[in-house]
């Protein structure tokens, strides 16, 4: 064969590569964006990064999220601004991280003194923090509203109280967001006694997630000849968790058949830890939301607007594996809310741009709640509010089949919360993440690329890399005008040490024991089931 020939065919090969990649990039924008598209965007509480079926869960079954995500972008290191609620709803709606609003626990928790009345017997004692979304920030429901947007706000708030509710922050509609931050004025079923939302007599049995379905859905159909940002905050899947007699039977046949566990957990630093998925009032608990996901997204079919809405789903932390109601295993990752494991801070997070070819690509780049503000901005085609959302930046190159910059993350939490984490901050640069404890200021070095499960300490081995992140960790901290912890005059390490031996001789058997009533063939918490199934009038 001549070089001639051989020049001419890779010249042609190249042209047909070229020709190749021109059509894959054509393929991935399928269509020129609508004008305005309208934004669908959902946050579960409490929700695990392994609590879909589609992300590895062999237990929950989550169909409608599950078909969602296959049309979306999934980001495989989607994070968290924070391992608790309103640190990261704040950030979501801010972009800005929890150092720099200041809102760093979820707002009602003690601070000072007052975190004694807990019994821990810690060495530190939390510092104060913001209790209410500021006013001076230009949030993103406001911003969207400036670009011709009705807003829509339904469910859990949780940042603040009267005169910090979402009608005061931009949203032109609340249907049950206040200060509470879980279902606690009636629980998971109708009636639910929240006072921004209104009960109706049909709704007799009905699911709280079925109920802000049931609203956002009104809203949509009212609206859907107009641009609308409808941001959906489902209190599920937050303690007490609650679910119908025919779903937790479901979960519970299913548990039986995957094969009951000896035991469902361990015992972590403070608090025992969910090490199984088979708790079936979680199951189906997540099942009630799932529903409620189908439920929207059909109205966005029946309303025509599907192909010209951006849906976002993520949480705003980790699954529950300590604390609260122990409700879930975040394996194999470590922890679980509250925590500054991954377990804590990982999340779902996916976005589906219908004019967009995603298909459930997935992509490893590392992303958090504060870019969820510029790239919604972006997406609609507004203009960019970087003195605003100055933590986070916009996500819709990567969207587009590009990239963005290489950046360090960070998260800060000087409190010890609910769950049993410790209070630290965190940085992570691509592979490399260091925690930094706040009670002895000892740092330990993970390297996430072959320690998902943050198992080993690699601090000794790579010093370069843990004092550079150590100084950028110091940087950002002082730069953001962190608060920190303070040290208990009172503390009594005999005390804390007692404490710890109640928890593990007392309180573990105790939840053991709990996770085989809940799979019982005869288990029923009474109340008809909550009020999922009230009696005839």
């Amino acid at each position: 064969m001549n070089h001639s020939y051989l020049s001419k065919l890779s010249v042609c090969l190249l042209l047909i590569a070229g020709f190749i990649c021109i059509s894959c990039t054509e393929e991935r924008v399928q269509r020129s964006a609508p004008q305005n598209p309208n934004v669908l965007f959902i946050i579960a509480d409490d929700f695990g990064a392994h609590d879909m079926s589609a992300f590895g869960s062999d237990f929950y079954e989550t169909p409608h999220l599950d078909s969602l995500a296959s049309q979306s972008m999934i980001f495989t290191n989607g994070y968290a601004a924070a391992r608790v609620c309103s640190p990261s709803r704040a950030s979501i709606m801010s972009g800005k991280s929890p150092a720099r609003h200041g809102i760093t626990d979820w707002i009602g928790a003690p601070v000072g003194e007052n975190w004694r009345e807990r019994g821990r017997h810690t060495k530190l004692l939390p510092p104060d923090y913001v209790r209410s979304l500021p006013h001076a920030y230009t949030i993103l429901p406001e911003a969207l509203k400036i670009e011709g947007y009705t807003t829509f706000f339904a469910g859990k708030w949780h940042l603040g109280s009267e005169g910090s509710y979402p009608e005061n922050h931009g949203f032109d509609y609340n249907e049950g967001g206040f200060e509470a931050g879980g279902p606690y004025t009636g629980g998971y079923f109708s009636p639910f006694n929240n006072p921004k939302m209104e009960d109706y007599p049909n709704e007799a049995g009905m699911s709280y997630s079925e109920k802000l379905a049931k609203e956002t859905s009104d809203f949509i159909r009212q609206n859907s000849n107009r641009p609308f940002l409808a941001f959906l905050s489902f209190y599920a899947v937050h303690a007490p968790i609650q679910t119908t007699e025919a779903y937790w039977q479901k979960y519970r046949d299913k548990a039986e058949r995957l094969g009951i566990a000896d035991n469902g957990f361990e015992m972590g630093y403070f608090l025992p830890i969910r090490t199984v998925q088979d708790n079936p009032v979680y199951a189906g608990l997540i099942q009630h939301m799932d529903d409620a996901v189908g439920q929207i997204l059909k109205t966005l079919k029946e309303m025509g607007v599907d192909d010209e809405t951006i849906v976002i789903f993520t949480s705003d932390h980790g699954g529950v594996a300590a604390g609260d109601d122990y409700a879930t295993s975040n394996k194999p990752l470590q922890g679980g809310k509250g925590t500054q494991y991954e377990g804590g801070l990982k999340v779902p997070y996916f976005i589906n741009v219908p004019w967009l070819n995603l298909q459930g690509d997935e992509n490893d780049t590392p992303v958090t709640g504060t870019d969820f503000y510029p790239t919604i901005l972006d997406l609609v085609g507004a203009d960019l509010r970087p003195n605003e959302h100055v933590d986070g930046v916009s996500l819709k190159p990567v969207l587009e089949g590009g990239e963005i910059d290489d950046r360090l993350l960070f998260w800060h939490y000087p409190h010890y919360g609910n769950q049993g984490g410790r209070p630290s901050s965190v940085v992570r640069d691509g592979r490399w993440k260091l925690i930094r404890y706040h009670a002895d200021s000892t740092e330990v070095l993970y390297d996430l690329s072959t320690d998902i499960g943050e198992q080993e300490d690699v601090y000794a081995n790579h010093p370069d890399v843990a004092e550079r992140l150590g100084k950028e960790l110091t940087n950002y901290l002082e730069m953001t005008n962190a608060r920190f912890p303070m040290a208990d005059p009172q503390y009594d390490p005999e005390a804390e040490a007692r404490h710890l031996e109640s928890v593990e001789n007392e309180l573990l058997p105790r939840l053991e024991q709990q996770r085989l009533e809940f799979l019982s063939p005869d288990y029923s918490p009474g109340n008809e089931w909550w009020g999922s199934e009230p009696g005839e009038e």
